[in-house]
């Protein structure tokens, strides 16, 4: 078989078991607690490889690959923001709500939002954090969508829009069938899959350089210093700001509704001990590689045919052997596409169970929860199509919306701090409005101002907040 045909025949088999374990799952859902936390019954194997994928995938896979060809060692400021971020998550935020969502019962970030504050702020802190969820999502499962369209059309010659829609409908099939447990377990195996390409990768296009020292010999050889500069081709302050801006790509994991329901998914903490070394393992290995191969593409493939964010593609073609380079591209293309499943559940939980949709219809809750599901995918698809930016833009503007929006709140209530439902209501607003402006202006080094103001403006309101409410 030539290439395409083993990529295809790869893709149906890998699509074919998604939609098999959406199935199996489907038989596990009873209720909205079944589809949105599976029971709050989730293990550490896949909790931290549902966790990991579900926060990578396109934009580590992909954008940090393109990131690291683009800029060279500098690109090790946003492994470092990545890495901080995650262990931080799951060393502070993830034990305590494991037990904030246990005690108190709570199913979606909106009700851990609402929960304790005063009930004429309750609807309207809902609305809000529904809104930003449901844009946000939008854009970080548009990128997910454009990720797989692009490499779709350039591997089967496929028209975009043709691309986009099938990848959006094969999502939706499963997570539509199995909700939280389809979800996750895909996402699994999805991170078996992702790590094992960064580590394969890396690996046979170092040896094919020759080794460090050829790599460093190569880099320097290309007649671009800033590609073996920590600061790129930064200077002064624009430096620091540059690395400062970078690391601050940490403080999204603290905000990411669909990274905080995995903890109040987990059944005990011993589960979640055991899942914080594996996720943390896993991005180590994961952004690292990344990180190594876009330095060694910028000496294997001067100059990329598809843009920087098709060097992880164009590296495999020619590191590898025809028929293993066709079952990692099929294999890494579905993991891409998929990540957007995570996004998919929890924004169907804010329209049907945030916004109460399915109490209209008591006796079809789930199904009005699977019909958001098709909403959002629907959406998503013309925003992919139809909104042009990098598949790095749209996931890092959702990274930091949501952020800093829901961020301060979920450390400053994990944290023992009593906080108003005006704070609430206005730290949201604040942080979500602010990293919208932020986004559309110029870029600063680093990205400084949008990964960084947001999520401090909302961290200032609820310190004002927190002392007046202690006052009274």
């Amino acid at each position: 078989m030539d290439k395409t045909s083993i990529v295809l025949l790869t893709l149906i088999t890998y699509k074919a078991l998604l939609i098999v374990i959406g199935i199996w799952a489907s038989k596990r859902v009873n209720s909205e607690e079944d589809y949105f936390l599976g029971g709050r019954q989730l293990g550490p194997v896949v909790a931290a490889l549902s966790y990991s994928a579900s926060s990578s995938s396109a934009w580590s896979l992909l954008g940090m690959s393109g990131a690291a060809y683009l800029l060279g060692l500098s690109s090790i400021w946003i492994i470092a923001g990545a890495l901080a971020g995650v262990i931080f998550v799951w060393i502070f935020v993830a034990p305590r709500m494991l037990k904030y969502s246990h005690d108190h019962k709570v199913l979606t970030i909106a009700d851990f939002l609402i929960h304790g504050v005063e009930d004429r702020w309750k609807k309207k802190i809902i609305q809000l954090s529904a809104f930003v969820i449901l844009v946000s999502f939008s854009f970080y499962i548009a990128a997910q969508f454009q990720g797989a369209g692009n490499t779709f059309a350039s591997t089967f010659d496929i028209p975009m829009t043709s691309s986009i829609i099938i990848g959006g409908l094969i999502i939706m099939i499963y997570t539509f069938l199995g909700g939280f447990w389809a979800v996750s377990v895909t996402d699994a195996v999805q991170g078996i899959l992702m790590i094992v390409a960064a580590v394969a990768l890396p690996v046979c296009a170092l040896i094919d350089v020759g080794g460090v020292g050829e790599l460093v010999k190569g880099l320097e050889q290309l007649n671009r210093p800033e590609l073996l500069s920590l600061s790129g081709a930064n200077v002064g302050l624009t430096a620091i700001g540059f690395a400062v801006g970078s690391i601050a790509i940490g403080f999204g994991p603290v905000g990411q509704p669909h990274l905080l329901v995995r903890f109040m998914a987990l059944r005990d903490e011993k589960a979640m001990r055991q899942a914080r070394i594996l996720t943390i393992v896993w991005f180590v290995v994961v952004f690292l590689g990344m990180f190594m191969v876009g330095l060694t593409a910028n000496v294997l493939i001067p100059d990329p045919v598809h843009g920087v964010e098709a060097v992880f593609f164009q590296l495999t073609d020619s590191v590898f052997s025809p028929v293993f380079a066709a079952i990692i591209l099929a294999a890494v293309l579905s993991a891409i596409m998929s990540t957007a499943d995570s996004q998919l559940l929890v924004g169907a939980s804010s329209i049907s169970y945030d916004l109460k949709i399915a109490d209209r219809f008591k006796s079809h809750a789930v199904l009005v929860s699977r019909c958001s599901v098709a909403f959002l995918v629907i959406l998503s698809i013309i925003i992919a199509l139809y909104v042009p930016a990098t598949i790095f833009e749209r996931a890092l503007f959702a990274w930091n919306a949501l952020g800093a929006a829901f961020g301060p709140i979920v450390i400053m209530k994990l944290f023992g701090r009593r906080i108003s439902g005006r704070g609430v209501f206005l730290a949201v607003l604040t942080g979500f409005s602010s990293a919208v402006f932020l986004f559309l202006q110029p870029n600063t080094p680093g990205d400084i101002l949008e990964r960084c103001i947001p999520f401090l403006l909302g961290m200032g309101v609820l310190l004002f907040d927190s002392r007046r409410t202690k006052k009274t």
